[in-house]
């Protein structure tokens, strides 16, 4: 779905009712999983009655992320619903809601500050040690145990690619696992394009390798888009990556995708609007609320395809 359209969807949701809520949603940019995320969110919010939401695109500038979150506290939003890009912008951004007395759900990126959030700040995600866990042995599995690696990275202050990539390299570290060996990890940035490039540099100074671990699916569709073009069979090497969205199952029902991970763009957004709802109505909510992951292959897929993101 396009932003406009979200962002339209969004802005129509008021409810004439005398105990109307309006939540503010920051995102920090809209990729494919974060437009799913968000379109989660706006999903989820026209069930609640009452609710209006109101959405803003940072894209990728945390300046500007910071101005919009600001707009939303001076503008008297009842909630906010932030996801932030840097998980080290949390001490800023909880420091102004908290000052303003307003209430903050992190949604899918865990902030620095996670151990010293306020009562009425929450984080919804998933635990991101299953994700990179599940998908590296499911990949070691496939290798059986020998092979070599490259790796391709989130934004390196992300909370969940500094995650993903450590377990990758725990998964590698165990018995099961140790004849694999990483020969090249870059950062793409979550991007397909950013990928595709760095697949392309790779292929070009002659690394060999036998799987292609991402932590993300654009990132594992860019690498896979850099071999098709080269003209590389894709039967011979272990594609993985994260978030099970639809353009992943697609490449999986096709043949070229091996493994990726289930990632709830509509259980995270369900349960960011479902806290921050609890949350103004000063109700007591966990301060960390994680959605499970869930491996996806070849052999499942069938139960996942109606629920592609």
């Amino acid at each position: 779905m396009k932003t406009a359209t979200l962002a339209s969807i969004a802005l129509a949701m008021s409810v004439s009712v005398a105990n109307a809520q309006t939540i503010g949603v920051s995102m920090s940019d809209l990729d494919k999983f974060r437009t799913a995320l968000l379109n989660g969110v706006v999903t989820h919010g026209q069930t609640v009655s009452g609710l209006k939401l109101v959405t803003e695109n940072a894209k990728g500038d945390n300046e500007l992320q910071k101005k919009q979150v600001q707009k939303l506290i001076v503008d008297k939003v009842d909630a906010i619903i932030l996801a932030v890009s840097d998980g080290d912008l949390g001490p800023q951004m909880t420091k102004m809601a908290a000052d303003a007395g307003i209430p903050l759900v992190y949604i899918n990126n865990v902030p620095s500050n996670l151990l010293d959030l306020p009562e009425n700040q929450v984080v919804v995600a998933s635990n991101e040690k299953e994700s990179g866990t599940l998908e590296t042995k499911q990949v070691c599995t496939l290798l059986k145990g020998k092979g070599r690696i490259v790796v391709l990275m989130g934004e390196p202050f992300h909370a969940a690619a500094r995650a993903r990539t450590q377990d990758i390299s725990d998964v590698i570290a165990t018995p099961d696992c140790k004849g694999l060996e990483i020969v090249e990890r870059q950062a793409a940035y979550w991007s397909r394009d950013y990928a595709d490039q760095q697949m392309q540099e790779w292929l070009a100074a002659g690394v060999k390798f036998d799987a292609i671990i991402a932590n993300n699916d654009e990132m594992a569709l860019g690498a896979i888009r850099a071999m098709k073009k080269a003209g590389m069979p894709m039967k011979d090497v272990v594609v993985a990556g994260v978030d099970a969205t639809d353009d992943a199952l697609a490449a999986m029902v096709a043949g070229d995708l091996d493994v990726t991970v289930l990632q709830s763009a509509v259980g995270q957004g369900a349960a960011a609007v479902e806290a921050a709802v609890k949350l103004v109505k000063k109700e007591k909510v966990p301060r960390e609320n994680n959605v499970p992951f869930e491996l996806v292959t070849p052999e499942n897929i069938s139960k996942y395809l109606p629920k592609s993101q």
